[in-house]
């Protein structure tokens, strides 16, 4: 019941491959990776969830923004892998968030 979406199939391989080496690179051994796809307002929707140690508020405000050797408040915001990503998701006329859970959940779009 989910539609195809018309995309470019390396960029959405990189954004899945990139969120899901996450998930597994911060879950521990004995943890879960749960992974939820559904269509919803002309977008397929994803969910990524892990039971790993989350990502901490100060982290999470600028997790998807480009890290700056300049900018302290910007310097340790997780890298370039979700900024990346991010981008990837706007050219496919969609995005990503960060969703609250206790560990971490990543939920993205692409318009249909």
């Amino acid at each position: 019941g989910i539609p195809l979406v018309d995309a470019d199939m390396s960029m959405i391989e990189r954004v899945l491959t990139n969120l899901v080496d996450n998930a597994i690179r911060h879950t521990p051994s004995e943890g879960v990776i749960k992974l939820r796809i559904w269509s919803q307002e002309q977008k397929v929707m994803l969910e990524l969830e892990d039971s790993g140690p989350g990502i901490s508020p100060a982290v999470s405000k600028t997790l998807f923004e480009r890290p700056s050797i300049t900018d302290p408040t910007r310097r340790d915001n997780g890298g370039l892998g979700l900024v990346i990503v991010r981008r990837m998701l706007q050219l496919h006329q969609g995005d990503i968030s960060l969703i609250e859970a206790p560990g971490a959940c990543f939920r993205i779009f692409v318009t249909l």
